[in-house]
Order: structure tokens, then C-alpha cells, then sequence
């Protein structure tokens, strides 16, 4: 990951415009407010689009673009100031990221292919087991169908069965190792074949495989076969892809219809996921068996703000939330467990602006085990459950006398720090009204026990150092348009001498050139740029001149560029490749002027109820941006004839 992707994968537009004094109103998914760059306040031509990380003004300005074009417009920055002030409110350190060397890539791709043959060497195992197949068919209610999209299979017995079969297929030992599936020991006298030392780590286990967001093999979770042996899930170790902290099991099937639900379901259990999938409810993920991390929650906030923790029904999981606080330590801080700190929760849902709530299972049942007694139970479950405070204060009166007032006082040490660190003055007012209910005791009486308690020495609130927070996260390192934008830079920097062809081509369907405008990110249009004044140059390698014009602050991933296109487009005719970034550019434009349309008939509505003194405007600019897009499906429609004939 470059400098640059990291910078926007940390922070989030929408929170870094509301810092800045704009103020931001729910828009369906987008965002809406005066513009910051002119002085008109009468009409919210100002849009933020969070899922691409990007900004438009409808209005006088007429401009656009990301976080690093915002902080340039609004402090008057170069690229570069931009980027080192934005690294630093990221916690980036900009001399510490280097772009992925092509040969790093090619041994992550190594691992990668090691594991994806992995899963079906494990599903071959399985199929060949009809004990195992049988318990997940009947014992745990999988159809064959779910089996095979999850990919699920068995380890056999025996210590060298993978080491076996992958050697004999070509990959050494040190690839097993550092794909996890070999486990090394100094000494290994009471096992087989020790001289090797190592051997399978995984052995008599359902096998799991575990995918990053974007689908990619990172490792393996698995489950014992034999109750008696630990622990009961196994994971694969850390790896150069594989990091528990920074994975959620299910994100690269649930990501859509988390977007689409709008809510993000955290349960315990791989296999809850899995059935969870299969009865219909496929906006639910897993963490790696270890706490949730603010990094899982970052890759949540990509698509919802709204999660739930759903939590098993044992003690242990009814209360996990309450690890840390002082009552809780002793009876919930177990090896394996996973950890919900209630502190820590409240304290990523305020600096993450997300909506955190807990569930939890009714009647002792797992969630695989209330979806296959009633699929509608969990949905109702769902939508009841309850913000973080509240299950604190339930979970620490449940089997309480609250008629004791050792107990009340107990309980209110334990819940007042908590409120206290809520951001929002309502939420915490709220909240103490609610804690006086339950104890029965005086609002006035629970404000003078935190006056003399150690919870009047709270930190401050996060609403009050806004400096301090952590940056979130923008989605432009997995939107399509920042893919199908890098894509065609890559094309271009391997053959810019391609730009000239490509803009007579758009010419003959009646569109315009190649312009930076149809990049949405700040820096792949000054990659462009450089890319346009390259091949206007009187030069004949317009490749050399590019590499050597670069600014520093671009170098990196324009490597990258280079890098994954490498070795790719040889082997591609000019002339399809040239019709495939037409139709790439195409699909840009269209998704630009798209979403356009779409705001401003939201802006119309609007400006109607304020007295419409600027719907001429907006009609006018509908109306081209309607034009645009007849232009734009005429065109794709006359460049797929062409390619008929």
C-alpha cells in the first residue's frame, strides 16, 4: 500500500469537513451543506460523498475532488503540504512507507496461490469423509451448496498429510511455513517424523478458509473434530497477508449487503456466520477469535456506521462488553475469549461516529441454533438490540438485589464513568436518567457520588479535543471508480503514447478529450497531468521523460502503476486495449454525471421548500449533465457495433 492509499484509508471526508466548520446534514447516503468556498448560505450546494471519499459544489465554485483537493482549496497547500499534513492527522509516517517491490508482491502471490490450492486439497478431504460431511449436513444444518461457496474442508489426521501432498505438487517447506499450514518445533522426539521438525498444524480439523475484504486468501480457521482436543478453534499464525487484528471472517461476501441493510452483525463463530449466510442474513462477519479491534471497526465503517454486536448466550458472552471494568476482570478475562471492552467500545464509537449496539441470544441457543429454530427470531432480535450503556446496566444488575445499596453503589461506579465518556451531553444526560430509574435512587444523589468518585477525573471528552482524534476511514481504497481510475492510469504509464490515440477516439463519438477532471482523486489527476505534458513533449521515449518529470510525492505509486501492469499488456492488442480504456472513461464520466443528477434533484426538492431562488440553476445543470449521458450511451453503443464488425 502506497503513502497516499494509506493517508485515505485512515481518514474519513465527511468527519474532516465537519472539522472544518461545515456543517453536514444525512442526505441519503451522502451528505449535504453550504459550501465553504464561497459566501452564499442560502442554498447547501456543498456534497460529500463518504463511500468514494469525495466533494462536489453544486454551486458558484463548480469543483470537486478529495480529501487531499479539499485541504489544498481550503489552506491554499500544494499536493505535498496536503499530503504531509494529512499523514500527520493519520498517524502516518510518511518516510516509513515504501511502495511493495514487485518481488515482494510476486512471493505474496505465491503464498496466496499456496493457500487457494490449500482449500482444495482440504475440500477433496472432505468430500472423501462422509463422518464429517455428514455432521455438517445434519449436525449443523449446511446445505452441499453452502459447503462449497464457503469452502469448507477437513484436515485428515496424521502429521504430515499437507506436507506430503504440497511437495510432491512443487513447494518447499519454508512455503508451508510461511503460508501457516506447517507448524515448526526445536524439538520434536514424540512426533513422527520428527527429523523433518515440523509437521501439519492443522490435523482432525473442519478447515475454514478465511479471506480478506477483497477475497484473497489470508489463512484458515479450524474447527476440533474430537471434543476432547484444544483448543476448540485453531487459526493460522500470523503471516506476511494474514493478521487476525486486521481481518473480519465473511467481509468479502457481507460488504454489499451490509451497504444494503446499512447495519454490520459481529457474531462469535465462523460457523454462526455461515448458517447466518445461509438463512438470508448476509450482513454478518467474525472477528479472528481475538478482541475486536478498532482496525475491524474501520473496515465496517467503510460500508455502515450502524453495528451490532450479536453475543453468545453463555456468561461469559452476555457480559463480554463489561471486560475491563474492575467487577468483570476476574470472571471474564479467559484465554481464547473474545474481548468487548465497553470502554474501548465507546471509545471507537465516538471517535469513529458509529452507532455500537449489543444483542444477545435468548434461551441458551447459538446464533446457528435461533436461525434454524425461527429465521424471523433473529431478525426481530436485531432490530431490539440495545446501545452499550444500556446492556451494561442490564447485564450488571441481572441476579443483583438492587433494593442493596452496597449493590447500587457498586453498579453506579462501574456505569457513571462510562456515561461520563459519551461525547454527546443528551446521550449522557439520558443515560444518568435512565441509571437513576434502574437503582431507584435520586438523579441528584448519583451527580454528588460522581462529584466525589474517582469518575470525576474522567479524560476529556472527545467532542472537546477534535484534534485528537483518530482519523476513520474513506472507501476509495475499494471503490470501483478509484480501481477502474488506477487501472487506466497503469495502462497509460506503461503506454502513454496511447493518450493521443484515445482522445481522436473520443473525439469520433462525439465526446471530449482526455482532462484531469474525469479523475476523481487528487493524486491520479496529477499523475495524469504528468502523463498529458509526457506525451507533448518532443521526446521519443515519452515513458522516460514521464519517470524522470515525476514529483517525489508521486513516485510511489506510480511504481505501483507500473508494477502491476508489468508483463500484462504485452500480449494485448493496441487496438482492443485502446477500446477497452474508452469504455473505461466512458463508464467514469458516466458514473460522475450519474451521481450528479441524482444530488441535484435531491438540491432541487430542497431549494423548493426554501423559496427556490436558485432552481434555475440546478434545472440547468441537470438538464446538461442528462445531455452528458445520452452522449455518453451513445457513444458505448456506437463503440460496441464498431467492435461487432
Amino acid at each position: 500500500m502506497s503513502t497516499i492509499d494509506e493517508v485515505k484509508s485512515r481518514i474519513d471526508i465527511v468527519d474532516l469537513v465537519s472539522e472544518t466548520g461545515v456543517k453536514l446534514r444525512h442526505a441519503g447516503k451522502n451528505y449535504t451543506g453550504f459550501c465553504p468556498f464561497h459566501d452564499n448560505k442560502h442554498t447547501p450546494a456543498f456534497v460529500v460523498w463518504p463511500e468514494s471519499g469525495t466533494w462536489r459544489c453544486f454551486g458558484q465554485c463548480n469543483e470537486g475532488g478529495d480529501i487531499f483537493k479539499f485541504v489544498m482549496k481550503r489552506e491554499g497547500l500544494d499536493f505535498k503540504e496536503a499530503l504531509q499534513k494529512l499523514a500527520l492527522r493519520a498517524g502516518v509516517e510518511l518516510e516509513d512507507f515504501k511502495r511493495e517491490a514487485p518481488e515482494v508482491k510476486e512471493a505474496y502471490d505465491h503464498l496466496r496461490k499456496l493457500l487457494e490450492d490449500a482449500v482444495i486439497f482440504y475440500r477433496t478431504q472432505l468430500f472423501n469423509n462422509n463422518t464429517i460431511l455428514t455432521y455438517l449436513r445434519e449436525k449443523r444444518g449446511l446445505t452441499d451448496a453452502t459447503i462449497e461457496t464457503f469452502g469448507l474442508g477437513y484436515a485428515p489426521s496424521g502429521y504430515d498429510n499437507a506436507l506430503k501432498h504440497f511437495t510432491q505438487r512443487g513447494y518447499s517447506q519454508q512455503d508451508l511455513i510461511d503460508a501457516g499450514l506447517l507448524t515448526v518445533r526445536e524439538s520434536d522426539s514424540q512426533v513422527p517424523n520428527s527429523e523433518t521438525r515440523s509437521y501439519d498444524k492443522f490435523r482432525n480439523r473442519i478447515m475454514i478458509p478465511i479471506r480478506d475484504e477483497n477475497g484473497r486468501m489470508a489463512g484458515f480457521g479450524a474447527r476440533i473434530v474430537d471434543p476432547n482436543d484444544i483448543p476448540k478453534f485453531l487459526n493460522s499464525p500470523e503471516t506476511p497477508i494474514f493478521t487476525k487484528g486486521h481481518i473480519l471472517y465473511g467481509l468479502d461476501r457481507a460488504r454489499k449487503p451490509i451497504r444494503m441493510a446499512d447495519q454490520a452483525v459481529i457474531v462469535e463463530g465462523y460457523l454462526d456466520v455461515i448458517a447466518l449466510h445461509q438463512a438470508g442474513y448476509e450482513n454478518v462477519v467474525s472477528p479472528m477469535g481475538t478482541a475486536l479491534t478498532e482496525d475491524q471497526l474501520r473496515l465496517l465503517k467503510r460500508s455502515t456506521r450502524r453495528i451490532v454486536l450479536a453475543l453468545d448466550p453463555d456468561a461469559a458472552g452476555q457480559k463480554a462488553v463489561l471486560r475491563g471494568l474492575d467487577a468483570a476482570r476476574s470472571a471474564m478475562d479467559r484465554e481464547g475469549e473474545l474481548g468487548f471492552d465497553a470502554r474501548g467500545l465507546l471509545k471507537n464509537e465516538a471517535r469513529l461516529q458509529a452507532d455500537l449496539r449489543v444483542a444477545t441470544m435468548p434461551d441458551d441457543l447459538d446464533p446457528d441454533e435461533l436461525v434454524a429454530r425461527n429465521k424471523d427470531e433473529w431478525k426481530q432480535l436485531i432490530e431490539n438490540a440495545k446501545p452499550i450503556v444500556t446492556h451494561v446496566m442490564e447485564s450488571l444488575a441481572a441476579g443483583q438485589n438492587i433494593n442493596d445499596a452496597k449493590v447500587k453503589s457498586q453498579i453506579a461506579a462501574q456505569v457513571l464513568p462510562l456515561i461520563e465518556d459519551l461525547p454527546n451531553a443528551l446521550e449522557r444526560d439520558t443515560y444518568r436518567q435512565a441509571l437513576s430509574r434502574m437503582l431507584r435512587v435520586d438523579e441528584s444523589v448519583l451527580m454528588g457520588t460522581q462529584a466525589q468518585g474517582p469518575v470525576a477525573r474522567r479524560r476529556p471528552r472527545i467532542a472537546e479535543q477534535r484534534q485528537k482524534i483518530e482519523p476513520s476511514v474513506v472507501l476509495s481504497t475499494v471503490n470501483p471508480v478509484f480501481k477502474i481510475e488506477e487501472y487506466c492510469l497503469g495502462v497509460l504509464f506503461r503506454k502513454p503514447e496511447m493518450l493521443y490515440r484515445l482522445d481522436r477516439k473520443l473525439e469520433e463519438f462525439g465526446l471530449s478529450a482526455l482532462a484531469v477532471e474525469d479523475f476523481g482523486y487528487t493524486d491520479h489527476q496529477l499523475l495524469f497531468d504528468v502523463v498529458r505534458h509526457a506525451v507533448e513533449q518532443d521526446e521519443k521515449d515519452h515513458q522516460k521523460y514521464l519517470l524522470m518529470n515525476l514529483p517525489s510525492t508521486l513516485e510511489t505509486i506510480a511504481m505501483d502503476f507500473l508494477a502491476r501492469s508489468e508483463g500484462k499488456l504485452e500480449l494485448v492488442d493496441d487496438r482492443v486495449l485502446e477500446d477497452d480504456l474508452v469504455l473505461r472513461f466512458i463508464d467514469l464520466r458516466r458514473s460522475i454525471a450519474q451521481a450528479s443528477v441524482s444530488q441535484l434533484r435531491f438540491l432541487q426538492e430542497d431549494e423548493q421548500q426554501q423559496g427556490g431562488a436558485n432552481l434555475k440553476m440546478y434545472q440547468e445543470q441537470t438538464t446538461q449533465f442528462l445531455r452528458l449521458l445520452q452522449s455518453l450511451d451513445q457513444a458505448k453503443r456506437k463503440l460496441a457495433l464498431k467492435r461487432q464488425a
